[in-house]
């Protein structure tokens, strides 16, 4: 186990990444972590055994998701205080990113517990590193809102953005979210990213209107992740040429 602590006393909470789909992409320090800690404390229990028994990794594991009470985060933090090695997974990816995760993380810091990232697999960069779109900055929303008047305000918010959008979303809205992104935000490229590592992953890419045409009649099945162009830096060509002649 890897030691040196905030609180020499404390126990360290490991944020370790899972596979989001093909069990293969698990690092060789992760299977280790999730072997030697006291308790896994996972987002979905039965989806975390499943990793664990592929693997024959017979750890204790205790359910922690989004709507768990704050006197299971007390329980959590206590044991650590205790010098209990906990591994934090979510149901698949990075820990804490968009996730349940992030509250234990911040309970842990506060209590000077030593918070360690055992670094792997997310949606989020794999998605952006196959895109095509611009990778050197981005800006991350994580899932858009389920109500259209909510999403619609956060894609008016978006409006003048230049980086690279990354947002997570449902199935059963993807077509509605890019009708809204259609209409606020006008014509862009965007990546359909879904089932990334899974024997059905897809990306679809082409303008907004395009890819809503490709998509129509279909079902969409899976997590999805959508890159979206950010609006140009530089007026359009035809903009500049009439302020030049302005003056």
């Amino acid at each position: 186990m890897e030691h040196c602590h905030s609180d020499i006393s404390s126990g360290i909470l490991y944020l370790v990444a899972t596979p989001i789909g093909n069990l293969e992409d698990i690092t060789l320090r992760a299977l280790k972590v999730l072997k030697e800690v006291d308790l896994i404390a996972a987002e979905d229990t039965r989806r975390t055994k499943k990793l664990l028994n592929h693997y024959q990794i017979a750890t204790p594991v205790t359910s922690y998701f989004e709507h768990s009470s704050v006197r299971k985060t007390h329980s959590l933090i206590a044991q650590l205080k205790g010098g209990k090695h906990i591994a934090l997974v979510s149901e698949a990816g990075t820990p804490s990113i968009s996730d349940p995760g992030f509250t234990l993380t911040t309970q842990a810091i506060e209590h000077q517990i030593r918070v360690t990232p055992i670094p792997g697999p997310s949606a989020l960069t794999a998605a952006l590193s196959a895109s095509g779109l611009p990778t050197h900055s981005f800006v991350f929303e994580g899932f858009v809102p389920r109500k259209a008047g909510k999403r619609k305000s956060l894609f008016v918010s978006l409006k003048g953005e230049i980086r690279t959008l990354i947002l997570y979303e449902s199935p059963r809205r993807v077509t509605a979210t890019l009708r809204d992104l259609l209409t606020v935000l006008g014509e862009r490229k965007i990546v359909i990213v879904r089932e990334l590592t899974k024997m059905f992953e897809e990306i679809i890419r082409g303008n907004i209107s395009e890819v809503l045409a490709q998509l129509e009649g279909k079902t969409i099945k899976g997590e999805v992740t959508l890159v979206v162009s950010g609006t140009p830096s530089s007026p359009p060509p035809g903009l500049i040429d009439r302020q030049q002649r302005i003056w």
